[in-house]
């Protein structure tokens, strides 16, 4: 028998702490996503609720998208900006899709489940002019609010929700409580019950979606462990699921897939 036990919550979920030129890596960020805007058809700023971040960018394919997909940015709900994330829509765009990226207000100004429902705002609006399928993706505290998304409890409407296919976590945080033990909580101030009910590891999948959950297998074992978690339950609550844990890669690095139409991540969110 293997015994566990986690003592350092802050430690468990700190990542740049804990990954070499994690601040270079970071800084590049808004660099690279300046330059996509320049390059890349879509539609800034587009607002969706009355809130200052209430804001989302929808960049276009040349052709007629194929469907949306929409990437969530993360910072633990309470940092960045979807300015700093422009780039990650690269490869879905060259795909041939329509590709959202929303920005929410951040904690403490609001809760997380008002981000969530901030997110659900943003694609009930961007999706009524793009026709097909939607596809999910976000990164981090993103995975978190796009696995929301894909529960019966889903802040979406009946018609999006219905043409939801697939829900493609990224390093994504599905049980919420571990967060009650760490300094994080302080601007995400959740409560014994709201970090239950803000769990999609304890809800129930929409019973027609795919989900893959997706993380570096160098990232810290907490985010393994609740990447194995949420397709271990969600499966046995009757969907397809799947578990990847992509080599060599921790979590500033692995969603530079998204980058590129042709990479493991893209080729199976797109299947």
């Amino acid at each position: 028998m293997v015994a566990f036990q986690t003592t350092d919550w802050d430690s468990a979920y700190e990542n740049g702490g804990n990954i070499a030129d994690s601040a270079e890596i970071i800084s590049q960020w808004p660099i690279d996503a300046a330059q996509f805007r320049k390059q890349t058809k879509g539609t800034l700023d587009v607002s969706y609720g009355p809130q200052e971040r209430a804001k989302y960018d929808l960049f276009m394919p040349d052709e007629t998208p194929k469907g949306l997909f929409v990437f969530v940015h993360g910072g633990y709900w309470q940092s960045t900006d979807k300015f700093m994330w422009s780039h990650y829509a690269k490869g879905a765009v060259e795909a041939g899709f329509a590709v959202l990226v929303p920005g929410y207000e951040l904690c403490p100004n609001v809760t997380i489940d008002q981000i969530t429902h901030m997110v659900a705002q943003a694609i009930n609006q961007a999706a009524q002019n793009i026709a097909g399928p939607i596809i999910l993706t976000g990164h981090s505290a993103g995975g978190h609010i796009v696995a929301e998304l894909a529960t019966t409890q889903t802040y979406l409407e009946k018609q999006i929700m219905a043409r939801l296919t697939h829900i493609i976590p990224i390093s994504g945080l599905f049980d919420l409580r571990p967060f009650l033990n760490t300094k994080l909580n302080e601007a995400m101030q959740l409560t014994d019950e709201s970090a239950k009910t803000s769990s999609p590891a304890l809800k129930s999948p929409l019973p027609h979606i795919r989900l893959t959950a997706w993380v570096g297998s160098n990232e810290r074992s907490e985010f393994l462990r609740q990447n194995a978690l949420i397709a271990n339950i969600w499966h046995g609550l009757g969907i397809v699921t799947e578990a990847v844990e992509e080599p060599d890669k921790h979590h500033f690095n692995v969603i530079d897939g998204l980058l590129d139409k042709n990479s493991a991540l893209l080729r199976t969110a797109l299947a």
